[in-house]
């Protein structure tokens, strides 16, 4: 499970050395490879391999005619690349998305369960400045059973 907030950088090459709690996490329960891609083009989402392969799994269940299955499969792939670890702990981000997302400095790296999101620090700043957390939200979650 990755939680938390680890602010980071990418370097000039689009490389993002993965902050040591999220690298120790995936030492012990994910191998090197991951996928990286957006559902969106402003955050990077990181799956270890055996989490994008579990999205895969239930996608191929969906009939292919499916328009949202086919929009979802458009943006990713859109946005998507595979990556390996390198003996440094990093890993490349895709071109396109570096770009689309603005994450090519200082960005923050989110623990989202089974994916890590790499955001532009001073943009997501701002969208939680602009958006916070309201009553109805918590209203909301509570529920749901949170």
């Amino acid at each position: 499970m990755f939680r938390g907030n680890h602010p980071a950088r990418v370097d000039e090459k689009g490389r993002l050395k993965l902050p040591a709690e999220f690298k120790r996490r995936i030492d012990e329960s994910y191998g090197p490879q991951f996928y990286i891609t957006s559902k969106d083009g402003r955050r990077a989402e990181i799956y270890p391999l055996r989490e994008w392969e579990l999205i895969e799994e239930k996608l191929a269940g969906i009939p292919n005619l499916n328009p949202a299955k086919k929009k979802f499969l458009d943006v990713t792939n859109y946005y998507g690349q595979m990556a390996e670890l390198d003996g440094q702990g990093r890993l490349t981000l895709p071109q396109l998305l570096r770009e689309s997302a603005k994450v090519t400095a200082d960005v923050v790296v989110l623990g989202s369960q089974t994916f890590l999101e790499v955001v532009n620090h001073d943009d997501f700043r701002a969208k939680l400045e602009a958006e916070p957390l309201t009553e109805a939200d918590l209203n909301a979650l509570a529920e749901m059973g949170l």
